[in-house]
């Protein structure tokens, strides 16, 4: 059940002050932000909150500072939103918001260095591999094995992704993700079942919402599938053995805390067929908030609703150095 105060007095929302919620942004990711933040300005302004849109990808830090805004929900997803720049900005603003702040947001966006982290914490990951123009590719195939993943490090929502069935299309794949990003992430292949998990808080009182299978057709969660068909199904709670589910939302939480990250993120698993052990895949400091998202999902099947939801994010809001 929610733990949520709803329904949200005229006194609560006024407290809240002149709030902005900023969403488009100029990274590639833009078109999934404007829907995130569309549905979000809405729900804040049916609980009565004075509540703004702003997009940081057409209006400048200066037009920001001189909004006046008591506080900003980050809608933002992928660069200059999600990876600490904007952060960064707010903090030197003096405005308070939602999510992680500088670090864990970087950290968290840069898929690599989440890696190394999580791996010096002693949690699960597939094995990897960063690649550059003068990689050995043949090697890395053989030594990560056939299929793998290769991916941009900085970018989300699967955007530049190929999975390599057969080291003739590795070439393709390096060079599609080396369009977006300077380095290249290859990645050793996980069979088995794909979930998330959405978290919610910070340090200590960081905690798991319900488990999300995620079945997309033909195993193939790409941005198309992620946003625009209804073809992918989602099935939460998952079904899963309730030790699993708790070692998952388990690892879940210890890779969040691991990164520093507070307020709302989402981690997401794969469950490794062969023999159902959970590796971590990555994080999202500012995850969707569309109609095919995935936190609200999770949320919906605790008994917490999208406005209550966006809310309790919104009530969360701080800034994050001290002094």
């Amino acid at each position: 059940m929610s733990t949520l105060v709803n329904p949200l007095s005229a006194q609560d929302a006024k407290a809240f002050g002149k709030v902005g919620v900023l969403f488009g942004g100029r990274s590639a990711e833009r078109e999934v932000s404007n829907m995130s933040g569309a549905g979000v300005l809405a729900a804040l302004q049916s609980k009565g909150i004075d509540a703004h849109a702003f997009d940081p990808g057409q209006r400048s830090l200066a037009e920001l500072a001189a909004e006046e805004f008591d506080r900003v929900f980050i809608a933002l997803h992928g660069r200059y939103g999600e990876d600490g720049s904007l952060q960064g900005a707010l903090e030197l603003l003096g405005i308070p918001y939602t999510g992680s702040g500088v670090m864990a947001s970087a950290v968290g966006m840069d898929k690599i260095t989440t890696k190394i982290v999580w791996l010096n914490a002693g949690l699960p990951t597939p094995r990897y591999a960063v690649l550059n123009a003068q990689s050995d590719l043949a090697a890395t195939a053989a030594d990560l094995g056939l299929p793998l993943i290769v991916k941009p490090p900085h970018e989300g929502s699967t955007i530049g992704i190929t999975k390599v069935t057969e080291a003739g299309g590795f070439q393709a794949a390096y060079d599609k993700a080396a369009a977006l990003d300077d380095a290249v992430l290859a990645e050793e292949f996980v069979t088995g079942r794909e979930f998330t998990v959405a978290i919610l808080g910070g340090g200590a009182s960081a905690r798991a919402l319900p488990v999300v299978e995620i079945v997309a057709p033909e195993g193939n969660y790409d941005y198309q599938n992620k946003y625009f068909t209804d073809d992918t199904k989602y099935f939460c709670p998952a079904a899963l053995p309730e030790a699993l589910s708790e070692e998952m939302r388990r690892i879940a939480v210890d890779a969040y805390r691991a990164l520093g990250c507070e307020g709302w993120g989402r981690v997401d698993v794969l469950l490794r067929e062969r023999d159902q052990k959970p590796f971590l895949l990555e994080v999202n400091t500012s995850p969707g908030m569309t109609g095919h998202s995935l936190v609200p999902m999770a949320a919906r099947a605790e008994g917490i609703s999208y406005e209550d939801l966006c809310v309790e994010i919104l009530r969360s809001a701080r800034l994050k150095m001290k002094g």
